[in-house]
C-alpha cells in the first residue's frame, strides 16, 4: 500500500482532452494486498472476488476486506519474483457444482510455465483443498521473462490460455512462429476431460487433426499477451501484447473469426515491421499501438475490457487499457467508419498490473502496490479541472483547485474520508464563479484525526459528474506544545497522549479545565476572558508542558 509522509501534500495535475469520451477515475476498494496480479468474481456473486497475488496466494475479498486465510497457497510450488510467480485464475463455468478452478504459474524446479486445475473445499467455500492439484500442462522455456498469464473460459465454455513467447528479447528461439511450440500462443482447449491430461482438443480447432502443429493452438505470433479479456457482449478478443523496444500494441478479433489467426511477432512489433518476414492473409492488424515514450505513450502495456456495465452508461462499447510503467490511460471504442477512436488520459494509478470484471459488468483495476480499485466513469464536461491540491494549514486542511471553460450552475462538491475504505461524504461545497475565464478556488476544512482522503466532485448544469484523483494527507504527531489564537478562538497542537488543558490568567488564576477530547488538536473558544497573558497548561502519562498565549 502506498506509504504518505506526514503532512504531505500532493497535487494531481488532470489532462482531459476535449473529446466526446468520459472521463475514467479510481474508487479504492481495498487495500494491503501483496502484488497483486489478477482479479477474477467468483460465479454470479458480486460480493466474492478473488484476487491472485503473485507470492503465491489467491485471497477473498468480500465487500471491502480481504479474508485473513488465503483462498489457496501454492507458494511452495513455484518460483515468483520478477516476470514470474503465481499469475492469473479462471474458475470452471460449473463451478458451483463441481468446484474445479485453473491457476497458471512457473513451478519451481525449472520455472516451466504450468497449467494446474484444483478443486473447491467440500467443507469451506473460503478455501481450496491443496490436495486436489492436477496438472494439465507445463511448457519448458529457456528464459524467466515472458510467461504469458491470462486465463479464460470463452462464451464457447472452452478454457483460453495466452503464452509469452518464452523470453529474453527479440525471441532468440524462433517461437512466436513456431507451430510446434505453445510458446506465444493463444491455446484453446476442453477440460472436461476425466483422465489425463484432464483435457482435450475441441473439433473445431484449426489444427485439431494436424500431425505437424500442436492441436491446442488456435492463433501464433505472441510475444507476451499478459492480459486479454473477452468482450462479454459480442464474444470478440480483446487482447494487448506487450512489446519489445518501441511499441505496445491493442488487437481486437471478432468472435467469428476467433480461430487460426497470427499476431504477427517477431515479424511485426506492432503495426511495423520487426524482423522483416511477411505473415500471411490471416494476420491480426493491432487497432492501435504506442511507442515507448513517458507522454503520449509508455513501455508495458496492461490490457483491460469493454464496459459492459449499467452503472456508467457513458462508458459503454469503451475499451479500457494502461500502461504499467507511464500510468497513462486509453479508452477505445469502433468509430464506425471501419476504424477505432482512442483517446489518451493522465494520471491513472501508478503501476496497474491487471484489470477485472464483474458478472454486472463492473470493472477493476489492481495496482502492484497492493490497491484494488473500482473503475468509474464520468461525463465530459465543458469545465476543465487544471489542478487538485490538499495542503495543512494551522489545524485545517486547504484544499485548492482551479479550473477553465465553467459554466453557470456548475457545482463543486469537496469529499472526504477518514479510512481508505469508507465511502466519502460530503464536507462543503462551492457554487461556480463565472466572473473570470479561469477561476481558483480555495477552501478549508478540519483536520481530524488521522489520515484523510479528499476528493472534487464537479456537477454540471447539464447533469453530468466527474471526480477528480484522490489525495491523502496524514495529520502530524507532535510531541511539542502549540498555540495560537485566531478569533477568539485558542487552536493547540497538542502533545502525544495529551489528557488534560488547564488555561490560567497572568496572576495564575485557573480559569478552565477540560479533558482532552481530541488527540492531535483542539479549540478553545476565549470569550468572555479578559484580554492578556494566558498560560496553557497540558497534563498526560506523567508529563506535562506549558506555554503562554497573548490575547
Amino acid at each position: 500500500m502506498k506509504k504518505f509522509s506526514l503532512y504531505l501534500a500532493i497535487s494531481i495535475l488532470t489532462a482531459i482532452n476535449a473529446c466526446t469520451q468520459p472521463i475514467v477515475s479510481f474508487e479504492s476498494v481495498a487495500t494491503g494486498l501483496n502484488q497483486p496480479v489478477d482479479v477474477v468474481e467468483e460465479k454470479n456473486d458480486l460480493k466474492r472476488l478473488f484476487v491472485v497475488e503473485q507470492v503465491g496466494t489467491i485471497r477473498i475479498i468480500n465487500g471491502s476486506s480481504f479474508l485473513a486465510k488465503p483462498f489457496l497457497n501454492v507458494s511452495n510450488l513455484i518460483i515468483a519474483g520478477g516476470e514470474r510467480g503465481l499469475l492469473s485464475m479462471a474458475f470452471h463455468p460449473d463451478y458451483a457444482s463441481n468446484g474445479y478452478f485453473f491457476v497458471w504459474f512457473n513451478e519451481k524446479v525449472n520455472g516451466d510455465v504450468t497449467l494446474a486445475r484444483f478443486t473447491r473445499s467440500s467443507t469451506s467455500a473460503d478455501t481450496a483443498d491443496p490436495a486436489s492439484k492436477v496438472i494439465l500442462l507445463q511448457v519448458s522455456k529457456r528464459f524467466s521473462n515472458h510467461n504469458g498469464a491470462k486465463l479464460n473460459f470463452g462464451p464457447d465454455g472452452y478454457l483460453y490460455v495466452g503464452t509469452g513467447d518464452g523470453g529474453s528479447g527479440g525471441d532468440p528461439d524462433g517461437n512466436g512462429q513456431d507451430s510446434t511450440s505453445l510458446l506465444g500462443k493463444l491455446l484453446r482447449i476442453d477440460v472436461n476431460n476425466p483422465n489425463p491430461p484432464y483435457y482435450s482438443i475441441p473439433p473445431d480447432n484449426p489444427f485439431a487433426t494436424s500431425t505437424t502443429v500442436r492441436k491446442e493452438i488456435i492463433a501464433l505470433g505472441l510475444r507476451n499477451p499478459w492480459r486479454w479479456s473477452f468482450d462479454k457482449q459480442t464474444g470478440d478478443i480483446w487482447l494487448a501484447d506487450v512489446g519489445q523496444n518501441l511499441w505496445e500494441e491493442v488487437n481486437m478479433v471478432p468472435a467469428t473469426e476467433r480461430l487460426n489467426k497470427n499476431f504477427g511477432w517477431k515479424c511485426f512489433e506492432g503495426t511495423h515491421s520487426y524482423s522483416g518476414c511477411v505473415i500471411a492473409a490471416n494476420n491480426v492488424v493491432p487497432v492501435f499501438d504506442y511507442t515507448h515514450d513517458s507522454n503520449t505513450g509508455g513501455f508495458s502495456i496492461t490490457g483491460g475490457y469493454v464496459y459492459r456495465g449499467t452503472e456508467f452508461p457513458q462508458l459503454q462499447g469503451y475499451y479500457l487499457f494502461v500502461d504499467y510503467v507511464s500510468a497513462n490511460g486509453w479508452l477505445t471504442k469502433p468509430n464506425g467508419s471501419g476504424g477505432y477512436t482512442t483517446t489518451i488520459q493522465k494520471n491513472w494509478p501508478a503501476s496497474i498490473t491487471t484489470f477485472g470484471e464483474a458478472s454486472n459488468g463492473t470493472l477493476y483495476a489492481a495496482s502492484q502496490n497492493g490497491t484494488l480499485y473500482k473503475i468509474v466513469g464520468g461525463e465530459v464536461l465543458p469545465v476543465k479541472l487544471t489542478s487538485f491540491m490538499a495542503a495543512p494549514s494551522g489545524l485545517n486542511h486547504q484544499i485548492n483547485w482551479s479550473v477553465q471553460n465553467e459554466e453557470a450552475g456548475d457545482v463543486y462538491v469537496i469529499e472526504k474520508r477518514t479510512e481508505p475504505n469508507q465511502p466519502f461524504t460530503e464536507v462543503q461545497r462551492q457554487s461556480v464563479n463565472t466572473s473570470k475565464q479561469q477561476n481558483s478556488y480555495s477552501i478549508k476544512v478540519p483536520a481530524g484525526n488521522g489520515t484523510a482522503w479528499y476528493r472534487l466532485q464537479i456537477k454540471s448544469l447539464r447533469r453530468a459528474t466527474w471526480y477528480s484523483q484522490i489525495v491523502s494527507l496524514a495529520n502530524q504527531t507532535s510531541s511539542i506544545l502549540k498555540g495560537v489564537i485566531i478569533s477568539n478562538t485558542l487552536q493547540l497542537t497538542l502533545p502525544t497522549k495529551a489528557k488534560t488543558i488547564m488555561v490560567f490568567d497572568s496572576n495564575g488564576k485557573l480559569l478552565l479545565t477540560k479533558p482532552v477530547s481530541n488527540s492531535v488538536a483542539e479549540r478553545i473558544s476565549l470569550s468572555g476572558f479578559s484580554k492578556g497573558i494566558l498560560a496553557v497548561h497540558v497534563q498526560g502519562d506523567g508529563s506535562s508542558q506549558s506555554i503562554r498565549v497573548l490575547y
